[in-house]
């Protein structure tokens, strides 16, 4: 067992948690699950990790602002909810959160989460993903990936150490070289992605995935565009994602994001063709609750585009 896995459970130990990390010699491969089984729910209690976790609402005043913080359009409370589709099919719900502002190590860090749930006929999924980036750097430090699926369930828990550029799974003891001292997932890197200034017919090369074999990460803004969903349409930027591995946006998915055109860059559509996959993944925005940005001139941002779309709002209900 590596020291810095040492050093994080018994951590989480101190938490007042106690169970078995390393299967005893000559347990059954049954035992071995269940003791396996054992430290992923501990590690889920610990990092109060639920299905469904949606942020409070919060008012303004609730969400002191930031000077430190890096510029970004999202923050605490932000809430989005899709309709998930697999080609002309619907397959379920899935939701991207905001849920707070935890500490990792003295540092104050965005926690997120986006699942999935849902599926078609009886092959049925309920994914959730769970990061926490750093509000001043944009990196990530934790990633947790759970995964409960049809025949298939997996859950990854990795913790970043840019300090000595090594990423830990905590679910096993296995690590291996960052691929950043500033490294990302997945989803930090939708949010990251959201802050970049998106010009259309430039392609962002990004250095950042947490795994070396994932690099250079691809950004490349196709074209502006409308996107109709739950029956408004959204003025979007289109951006195709390329991570250099498998997975959503991997190499021969063929991924499309595309943000709404204004301050909030909210992914109001998902689309990802995945290799080997009866049709497109897609995900549809169906609502939004907007959160508050930390960052002072980010927030200001935010606070006038919303008086600006509730003035447009009100003066076409008058026309009407």
């Amino acid at each position: 067992m590596t020291m810095l896995r040492m050093r994080h459970l018994l951590g989480a130990c101190a938490l007042g948690c106690a169970f078995a990390v390393v299967p005893s010699v000559g347990l059954t491969a049954q035992e071995e699950r269940s003791e396996r089984d054992i430290l992923l729910d501990s590690l889920r209690t610990i990092y109060d990790i639920e299905e469904g976790d949606v942020p409070v609402v919060l008012e303004e005043g609730e969400v002191p602002v930031d000077p430190f913080a890096a510029p970004a359009p999202f923050g605490p409370g932000e809430h989005l909810e899709y309709k998930v589709k697999v080609g002309i099919f619907n397959a379920g719900d899935g939701y991207m959160s905001v849920l707070g502002i935890d500490e990792h190590e003295g540092n104050p860090v965005y926690r997120v989460n986006l699942g999935i749930v849902g599926g078609i006929g009886p092959a049925r999924v309920n994914d959730m993903y769970h990061t926490w980036f750093d509000v001043t750097t944009l990196q990530t430090w934790r990633y947790i990936r759970d995964i409960d699926e049809v025949g298939y369930q997996s859950y990854r828990h990795w913790e970043f150490y840019p300090d000595i550029m090594r990423w830990e799974r905590i679910d096993f003891d296995r690590g291996g070289d960052l691929g950043s001292a500033l490294p990302l997932d997945e989803i930090s890197f939708i949010y990251y992605i959201r802050t970049l200034p998106l010009e259309v017919g430039k392609t962002y090369t990004l250095n950042r995935y947490f795994k070396e074999d994932g690099n250079p990460v691809k950004v490349t803004v196709l074209r502006r565009d409308q996107r109709e969903t739950e029956g408004v349409l959204y003025n979007t930027i289109v951006v195709s994602p390329e991570i250099q591995s498998d997975g959503l946006f991997g190499q021969g998915g063929k991924g499309e994001i595309h943000f709404t055109d204004d301050e909030r860059r909210l992914p109001v559509y998902v689309k990802s063709d995945i290799q080997n996959f009866p049709g497109s993944l897609t995900l549809h925005l169906r609502r939004a609750t907007p959160g508050h940005p930390l960052n002072p001139e980010s927030r200001a941002e935010a606070m006038a585009g919303r008086e600006q779309r509730a003035q447009a709002a009100a003066a076409d209900s008058l026309r009407r």
